[in-house]
């Protein structure tokens, strides 16, 4: 297989010794069909042991290896080196915390995640012994897209009403919130909407569409984002302008 020099520019920064971050230059023999993560790793095998990052599946599914490759939210596991020329700068995800050169503490987007409750609340609990709950073709294509997500984080790192407003719940977690409000079996909605609908929910987002432009797997967070705003305005009008708030 033809191989090809590679050169990466990678942000360093070792709390315990550094007060900064800097860049450091690597030069590296990859395959000319190899991908980002291939020169990473290549590098900590033969040159530097000590640059640390994550990566686990190398297939664009775990969604652990994104970072920012020449200023772009990508998986470095699907960031194909005959796309670039020159110098590769790669950096950690934008608006996290570095733990550790490419590492990101991804702590923020955990705790919001637990705050949309990102898992099936039935409307009505049965023991196992009933069987599963069931939904046609067209019920579970409703919200089908929006289960793809991988929780990468690249909608975060390229959303700048999160770099912004960090208290923003962000495009991942409202749309795994959407993903279960559409869902025919669930009956968590009003507790989602509480925490979705608020100031420091949906109504943040300016419809940029960065989120979808980065998503790897085209889940589209800023479509749910739009209909999670629509579905929201349609509670308010219920809420505040129907006979019996719509009931």
């Amino acid at each position: 297989m033809k191989e090809r020099l590679v050169r990466l520019e990678v942000l360093r920064y070792n709390p315990d010794t550094d007060t900064a971050a800097h860049f450091q230059r690597y030069e590296v023999s990859c395959p000319e069909e190899g991908v980002v993560l291939d020169a990473l790793n290549k590098i900590k095998e033969t040159i530097d042991p000590t640059l640390n990052y994550r990566w686990s599946c190398h297939m664009a599914v775990c969604g652990s290896c994104g970072m920012m490759i020449n200023g772009e939210p990508k998986l470095s596991c699907h960031a194909f080196l005959r796309e670039y020329d020159g110098v590769i700068r790669v950096e950690p995800l934008a608006h996290f915390p570095i733990e550790r050169d490419l590492v990101t503490a991804p702590d923020d987007f955990i705790e919001k995640l637990k705050r949309v409750k990102p898992y099936l609340i039935p409307k009505t609990p049965k023991p196992i012994s009933e069987g599963e709950y069931l939904q046609t073709p067209a019920q579970l294509k409703k919200y089908h897209r929006f289960t793809l997500c991988i929780n990468c984080m690249l909608c975060y790192a390229a959303c700048p009403e999160y770099g912004l407003t960090p208290k923003f719940i962000g495009p991942a977690a409202i749309s795994l919130a959407h993903r279960y409000n559409q869902d025919s079996r669930d009956g968590g909605r009003d507790e989602r909407q509480e925490i979705i609908a608020s100031k420091e929910g949906v109504w943040e987002c300016t419809f940029v569409g960065a989120c979808s432009e980065v998503c790897p797997v085209h889940v589209d967070p800023a479509s749910a984002l739009q209909q999670v705003k629509i579905a929201s305005s349609f509670d308010w009008i219920k809420e505040h302008l129907l006979p019996g708030g719509g009931k």
